[in-house]
Formats: structure tokens, C-alpha cells, sequence
């Protein structure tokens, strides 16, 4: 199904961004920017840059060997790998899916209320969004999927972009917030989620089976796959930092079942004479962030457990390349049960699923950094012209560190609150 022309050269990197870019993403920026101001628009710029460098590492591998990076975990680095990853996986898919479920259910409200109940039109938003999602992925197929990503993503950052506008900042605030890093008192943690929240984290190793369906190969595929991420991650880092400069100018309340919605109606306010306007432009937006975020874990999670299934069956690499996954009863499995096991959590509020969301995600980013610094750097697996050059390992390093870091600050505060409710 090889595709040409512009399109192909910019779709994997725009269903990345697509993907990556979720309720987690508004909820952070958002908040980031109502407690400490512009001061942390870098923030959001350098942490879509590490995410381009941890996905450029995958890709790099990918056109390296022919291989998935979960094919090249089970081949160099022992069975034990994949049965940890796939616990692993099961585990983010609830909360993940259930975080989204429920920020769709949100977002749908917002803009067409079913019910008197706010929390009765949420749970049936939430469970039409999850089934339309499965119906899409398995009617439409990949071309199907990559036009409505297309077009959620244009709706999305035209949306957000738009109310930024609105909102008119300080221009002279904004440059200085992005050409001068600065963590202002109190603002380490809004800089920690900024760094760690852009750009998704499991959902990076779906690139290379969106890059296998283009069919892309070699140091030719891999030049396509830097500019396309360059772009992906160049408007992830945009949008973040538009959720930073809406947030500057109202006041979000992170425990608040219904941010989003406040949110809005706050916005309305500061806007004034075109505070309605912006009300439905931001609501708008925010619908096609979330629903296209859906969309994509819906249609490329699966990947990754019939990918799984599939590595049980050694001496098979050539079928295992040749295969399409979309087509295998492991992937319609688990996307019905992505669609299933979502639904409990929209009975959760928002706040307290992505912040599950965001804990088990932490977990996966210094794994994947470790995996690439230990195979990328390793010229008889990839040969030398796809090693990792030393601006690489740099950021490789310096990613372990910090989300290291990040993963046990995390984990220590927030799973005894995440289990107990």
C-alpha cells in the first residue's frame, strides 16, 4: 500500500503528533502556565526535542535491521524482556484507554450535553467515542484512519492556536519565556511535566509500524523519517506551548472533575467581547485533541500486541515483516478490548485516570532511552552508519537521568494515592 508524494512524506510524523498529544497534554500545559506564567515555555519546546530523539532512535533501528524495536527487544536482549513489556502494556492500556475515554466523554459534553447529569452525558459519550473508534480503525483501515488523523489534528491545532491568539500575550513575554530557561520558585514540578508530558510515551513505538506501513527502508527511509518527525514534534511542541500561554491567563484547579469546562468558561470571561467565540473555538479544539489521541491508541496499540504474539514464533522474521498485523485476530482482540476495558474508568474522574495515565507512562521512557543507548550503539546489530553519534548518547543519557529521576519522585508520591483512590 506504498503511498507518494507529500503525504507520505508527513503522515507517520503527523499521526505521531496526533497520538502523542492528549488531555495529559492540555491538562499540564494548561496548568503550567496558570501557576508560574510564560517563564516555562521552553519547557514544552525541549521536551518535544527529546522526544524526536528518542523516535528517531527507533526509526533509526527500524531502517537499520528491518525490524520493529519490540522485535529487536525479544532477538538481543532475552525472552524475559517481553513478557515484562507486556504486562507492562496491558496494565498502561486501561488507564490510558480510560483516561481518554473519559476526556472524550468530557469533551463531547461540553459541546452537546445528553443529559441534566454532567457525569451521566460523560459516561455516554465515553462509551459511543470508544466504539466508534474500534468501528473506524476496523471498517476504514490504515488510509482511512491517516485522513481523519489528518483532519483531527488540523481542527486541533487550529483551534488552540486560534485562542492563544485571542488571548493576545505579551509578545515580548512569550520570546523570553522560550530563548531564556528558567525554573522560577515553585516551578521544578511544572517543568518536570512539560519535559515528560509532550509527545506521548509507549505510544512512540507505534511509528515504526506506521513507518512499515509507507514502507519505508534504508537511509533513504530514514532521512524521510527524521524531517516527518521533525514536523510531528515541531507541532507538539507549538500546542504545548499555546496550552501554556491559554493557562497564563485564568486559573485551572487540578483537582477539578471538570477542568475543561471551567476552563472554557474562564476563557470566555478574559476574552471579553470575544469571549464566546473563543469559548466554542477552545471546546472545539479540546474535542479534537482528545478524539483523535483515542483514535490513534485505538488503531496502533494492537499493533504492538500482535506483534508480541507474533515474536512467539521464532525463525519466522521474514513472514513476521511481510504480514499485515491489522489483519490478525490478535490485533481485533485486543482493540475490542481496549474499547471494553476502558469503560469502568469513566465512573473515575479525569484528574485521577491520567494521572494513573502518567505515572505508569514515566515508567516506560527510561527503559526505552536505556534500550536505544544499549542496541543503537551497537555496530554489529546496527552497523556504524546507524550508530548513535555522540549528541545522541548525550540526550540518551541525560533522558535516564531525568526520568529516572522523575519515576521515582512520581511513583513514591502518587501510586499509594492512585490505588487507594
Amino acid at each position: 500500500m506504498k503511498q507518494r508524494g507529500w503525504i507520505a512524506a508527513v503522515a507517520p510524523g503527523i499521526l505521531i503528533a496526533a497520538t502523542g498529544v492528549g488531555a495529559g497534554d492540555l491538562l499540564t500545559g494548561s496548568l503550567a502556565g496558570s501557576a508560574v506564567g510564560l517563564v516555562i515555555l521552553w519547557a514544552a519546546a525541549v521536551g518535544a526535542v527529546v522526544k524526536w530523539f528518542l523516535n528517531e532512535g527507533i526509526a533509526r533501528w527500524q531502517m537499520a535491521t528491518g525490524t520493529t524495536l519490540l522485535e529487536g527487544w525479544a532477538t538481543h536482549l532475552g525472552r524475559s524482556i517481553r513478557w515484562v513489556f507486556l504486562g507492562y502494556l496491558i496494565v498502561w492500556t486501561v488507564f490510558v484507554g480510560g483516561a481518554l475515554v473519559s476526556a472524550c466523554g468530557i469533551a463531547a459534553t461540553a459541546l452537546c450535553p445528553l443529559s441534566d447529569d454532567i457525569g451521566t452525558s460523560k459516561i455516554i459519550w465515553g462509551i459511543i467515542h470508544s466504539f466508534a473508534g474500534v468501528l473506524l480503525v476496523v471498517v476504514g483501515g490504515f488510509r482511512l484512519f491517516e485522513r481523519l488523523m489528518g483532519l483531527s489534528i488540523a481542527v486541533m491545532f487550529v483551534t488552540v492556536l486560534t485562542t492563544a491568539f485571542l488571548i493576545r500575550p505579551d509578545l515580548g513575554e512569550v520570546v523570553r519565556g522560550l530563548t531564556f530557561p528558567t525554573i522560577p520558585e515553585g516551578g521544578l514540578g511544572w517543568v518536570l511535566g512539560l519535559l515528560g508530558g509532550v509527545g506521548g510515551t509507549v505510544t512512540l513505538l507505534s511509528y515504526g509500524y506506521w513507518i512499515r506501513e509507507v514502507e519505508r527502508t534504508g537511509s533513504q527511509g530514514l532521512r524521510a523519517c527524521r524531517i516527518d518527525l521533525a514536523l510531528g514534534y515541531a507541532l507538539t511542541a507549538i500546542f504545548g506551548m499555546a496550552m501554556v500561554i491559554i493557562g497564563s491567563r485564568v486559573t485551572v484547579s487540578k483537582g477539578n472533575p471538570n477542568w475543561a469546562l471551567d476552563l472554557a468558561d474562564q476563557l470566555a470571561r478574559a476574552l471579553g467581547e470575544s469571549g464566546e467565540l473563543g469559548r466554542w473555538v477552545f471546546l472545539i479544539g479540546f474535542w479534537g485533541t482528545v478524539a483523535s489521541s483515542l483514535l490513534g491508541v485505538w488503531q496502533s496499540v494492537p499493533y504492538l500486541f500482535a506483534d508480541f504474539l507474533h515474536l512467539r514464533r521464532p525463525g519466522l522474521e521474514a513472514e513476521r515483516t511481510a504480514i499485515d498485523l491489522t489483519a490478525t485476530t490478535s490485533y481485533r482482540v485486543y482493540l475490542v478490548a481496549i474499547s471494553v476495558v476502558s469503560l469502568p474508568l469513566l465512573w473515575m474522574d479525569l484528574p485521577t485516570a491520567q494521572k494513573a495515565y502518567a505515572v505508569l507512562g514515566s515508567f516506560f521512557l527510561p527503559m526505552l532511552a536505556l534500550t536505544l543507548l544499549i542496541m543503537n550503539n551497537r555496530a554489529d546489530w546496527v552497523g556504524r552508519r546507524y550508530c548513535n553519534g555522540w549528541l545522541t548518547n548525550i540526550v540518551l543519557v541525560a533522558t535516564i537521568m531525568f526520568f529516572g529521576y522523575v519515576v521515582v519522585r512520581t511513583a513514591a508520591k502518587n501510586l499509594p494515592l492512585i490505588f487507594n483512590g
